[in-house]
């Protein structure tokens, strides 16, 4: 006799995305899998006395979305900290800053509780089309260290306080100065001294990571590719998966700088439990396109001296490659320019291992597609970043009008056969977000259907995660990782995609986000 199902879903649109067009009526769930998918009359069957069962009232049931690149620990801090991305100028960002600094007691306890913190400004979308500087920024306070951090987390800007304490610690190249003296704007190895001053300690991200993830099932998110560097969260997350509080699955990308530690503890890629996995070792190559920092083969477009920088060097990198690639573990390459895009296959195609990933890749010619899909590379790319792509955007500032058409070229890549992984990198940490911006692109070479963009959510983040199956699609034997979304992204505009409403959010059988009727 076949045992009851403990969830059963009814009376819904489900979109399996194991193909294209294969949809169903009804879903059932049975200890954390998928026990069976097809018509209300194959499924309901399954249904017993104490079944949960769940009219969706037609709405649509997908597989959860999984996010191939984030900063979790952040996503929290910006939900607790001054949140900066909605400032339409510097004096908005400024004032939300006092906002914060009103709400705080420099005499609370906690290493970074002196601090005033703002996250996710983006100058680009200001009138004013400039980086905060020290002189803003002493307006919040002259006495306490104040510190707004770009949307990319590429470039922060300091008040004299936080500059005066940091500055010793921060190489002069990442430190921009003008008539020989700093203006209070840091990038790259520079923000290193900011980061160790602000590191919450463990029960600060404990919360921290309480709150996002509340916020990510909210989102329909059920899994995470967390990029962890010189933090408490991967204690954290393993701490809640013990005591049963982590709702949704935790991969954990580790810093390159991280990489002998990993070794000597013998963690290998895909070890771990059902929430929580060793993923990759992360490195940088370059920085970013809003910080001037993304190394490209020609020059910006509003600064013809420069072609970018870089944050870990070509040899660095190949011998990072190298020894990661011996230990059996995965590496995951941000490469944002050209350049960096061509030095990260190099090093990668250099690897005995599988499924290296690189992470970004905005900026491509017409052979780094090619060689992206000829080789054994996850493509892990953010579709919120084409906001910047848009005519007047910042990518028309930094790389002009036909470098900006042609970066995120999803289209051309996903044509030519490349493994393509979705994310957010929290800006924001918002998938329907991400689809909309796809689906939208200006560009024939980036723009994709929304199935193909949905597909790049589930089952391409979870075949860059080596979890093709157990995640991904809604098929019998798979892990019961779902959303519900209120209305068919197929059905509405495409310019409306996120403002769906999700309904539910099911992870491993459990219901973890419920909306209501």
């Amino acid at each position: 006799m076949t045992a009851a199902a403990d969830l059963v879903l009814t009376n819904a649109e489900v979109h399996t995305l194991a193909d294209p067009d294969e949809t169903a009526e009804a879903v059932a769930v049975r200890d954390g899998r998928i026990a069976a998918v097809g018509s209300t009359q194959d499924v309901t069957h399954l249904a017993g006395v104490e079944t949960t069962v769940r009219d969706c009232e037609g709405r649509v049931v997908l597989p959860g979305f999984v996010d191939a690149h984030t900063h979790l620990p952040m996503v929290g801090r910006r939900l607790v900290e001054a949140d900066l991305s909605g400032a339409d100028s510097p004096a908005d960002a400024v004032d939300l800053l006092a906002d914060r600094a009103g709400e705080t007691d420099p005499d609370s306890s906690g290493p970074d509780r002196e601090w005033v913190l703002g996250f996710g400004y983006d100058e680009s979308a200001w009138d004013d089309d400039r980086y905060l500087t020290t002189d803003d920024l002493d307006v919040v306070s002259d006495e306490r260290p104040v510190a707004a951090i770009r949307e990319d987390m590429h470039l922060a800007s300091l008040n004299a306080v936080a500059l005066d304490r940091l500055r010793d610690d921060m190489p002069d190249e990442d430190v921009h100065t003008s008539g020989g003296d700093p203006t209070g704007v840091v990038v790259e190895d520079a923000l290193d001294a900011l980061w160790a001053a602000v590191e919450p300690d463990r029960a600060a991200t404990r919360r921290a990571v309480h709150a996002a993830q509340e916020r990510a099932n909210e989102l329909g998110v059920v899994g995470v590719h967390d990029m962890v560097r010189r933090s408490e969260a991967p204690a954290v997350y393993r701490q809640l998966d013990r005591v049963g509080e982590l709702s949704l699955r935790v991969r954990i990308n580790y810093w390159a700088d991280h990489l002998d530690a990993v070794r000597e503890l013998g963690l290998r890629t895909n070890h771990g439990s059902d929430r929580v996995r060793t993923g990759a070792i992360k490195t940088y190559t370059d920085g970013s396109l809003g910080g001037h920092t993304a190394k490209l083969s020609e020059p910006y477009a509003d600064d013809d001296s420069n072609r970018g920088q870089w944050v870990v060097d070509p040899d660095e990198l190949r011998d990072i490659v190298a020894r990661a690639d011996d230990a059996d573990l995965q590496v995951a390459v941000h490469a944002i320019g050209d350049e960096a895009v061509r030095e990260t296959l190099d090093a990668l195609e250099s690897a005995d291992g599988e499924r290296h990933r690189i992470e970004h890749a905005e900026v491509l010619t017409d052979d780094l597609v090619a060689r992206i899909a000829e080789g054994d590379v996850v493509a892990s790319m953010q579709p919120n970043f084409l906001k910047w792509a848009r005519e007047g955007g910042l990518y028309a500032d930094r790389l002009g009008d036909e470098r900006r058409l042609a970066s995120n070229r999803f289209r051309e890549l996903l044509d030519s056969g490349a493994r393509l992984a979705f994310g957010s990198d929290c800006m924001p940490l918002d998938p329907l977000l991400g689809v909309q911006q796809a689906v939208t692109a200006p560009d024939d070479r980036q723009r994709l259907s929304v199935t193909e963009a949905l597909r790049a959510y589930t089952s391409g983040a979870a075949y860059a995660g080596f979890d093709e199956h157990r995640l991904g699609t809604v098929e019998t034997g798979k892990l019961a990782d779902l959303v519900v979304l209120d209305r068919s992204p197929w059905a509405v505009d495409p310019t409306a995609i996120a403002d769906l409403d999700v309904r539910a959010t099911v992870v491993g059988g459990e219901v973890v986000f419920d909306r209501g009727a």
